[in-house]
């Protein structure tokens, strides 16, 4: 049995963090054990610490640890990783709901000793009928078709604890500094498809292009700091998967056209607030509309 530790990090996530306990605590299991999980919960105001103490009363693997101020993810992270004893390191964003054999199926590949970290596939909730939620489910399963053939981890993901024993503090994507680490030592990165996390993207595009600007200058700090590019970053990367997914229809033709000119311009943000205004987002503004699932998944 491989004994993991999770941890959630938390910012005001009542609409979401009982569905995210319940999920994990029926998971099925026969290769891994939950040794422990833990809540990180950082300036929350809202009654996320209520929650989590009273699953804590039901469960004693679940843990909570209170950042009285917002510090960043990544501060988060390493005060979860100084913690934590399991061998098998899994992080689950808090607006985020995992299938029932999500877990065993991310940490089944470490059965391989060269294996050092492994995603899951995130799976978005937002309907496609409308622009923002074709974009977001495009964006979703271009990530998906991309990371079959390379690997790029978001939303949940796995690794060895003696590999990680920290993330850089200043890090606005703590996945993208975590494959650095793990690739850095000659491990190798997988992704399973089959470890479905449900997340909910932007509902609007400013909440878009706000995780789109934030996620650029993050991935260009990783690039400076760390020398490392996840392989959705170059649009030849980009090109092939995009043709291959999109129905050549016009309405459809015409989103993915809005879609093509948001990423960009979020991209352009992302770009202006590392090199003109030399700001790294590792405390970024929330994007309100991602944060509840409640009712998207009957």
């Amino acid at each position: 049995m491989l004994n993991c530790s999770i941890g959630i990090m938390a910012y005001n996530e009542e609409a979401n963090i009982e569905q995210l306990l319940n999920a994990l605590l029926t998971q099925r299991l026969s290769v891994c054990a939950i040794k422990e999980i833990f809540v990180v919960a950082s300036g929350c105001t809202d009654r996320t610490e209520e929650i989590v103490r009273d699953y804590s009363k039901r469960d004693g693997r679940i843990n909570l640890i209170v950042q009285k101020n917002r510090e960043g993810k990544a501060s988060a992270i390493n005060l979860f990783l100084s913690t934590s004893q399991g061998e098998v390191i899994i992080l689950e964003s808090a607006d985020t709901i995992p299938e029932t054999n999500a877990i065993e199926n991310l940490v089944t590949p470490f059965l391989d000793p060269t294996v050092g970290m492994t995603g899951g596939h995130p799976v978005p909730v937002n309907n496609p009928d409308s622009f923002l939620g074709f974009t977001v489910n495009l964006l979703w399963k271009l990530h998906h078709r991309i990371s079959l053939n390379r690997p790029k981890m978001g939303e949940l993901i796995a690794f060895r604890k003696n590999i990680v024993k920290e993330i850089p503090l200043d890090t606005a994507v703590d996945e993208a500094s975590t494959e650095a680490i793990i690739t850095r030592d000659g491990y190798r990165l997988r992704y399973i498809k089959d470890a479905v996390a449900y997340n909910k993207g932007p509902e609007n595009i400013k909440d878009f292009l706000k995780q789109r600007r934030r996620i650029t200058a993050g991935h260009l700090y990783v690039k400076r700091t760390q020398n490392y590019s996840v392989s959705t970053t170059p649009w030849r990367n980009i090109l092939i998967p995009f043709i291959k997914e999109i129905r050549w229809t016009g309405k459809e033709l015409l989103w993915a056209l809005g879609v093509v000119f948001l990423e960009i311009l979020g991209r352009l943000l992302g770009y202006y607030d590392f090199y003109i205004r030399k700001q790294n987002p590792s405390v970024w503004d929330i994007a309100e509309t991602t944060k509840n699932l409640k009712g998207q998944l009957d």
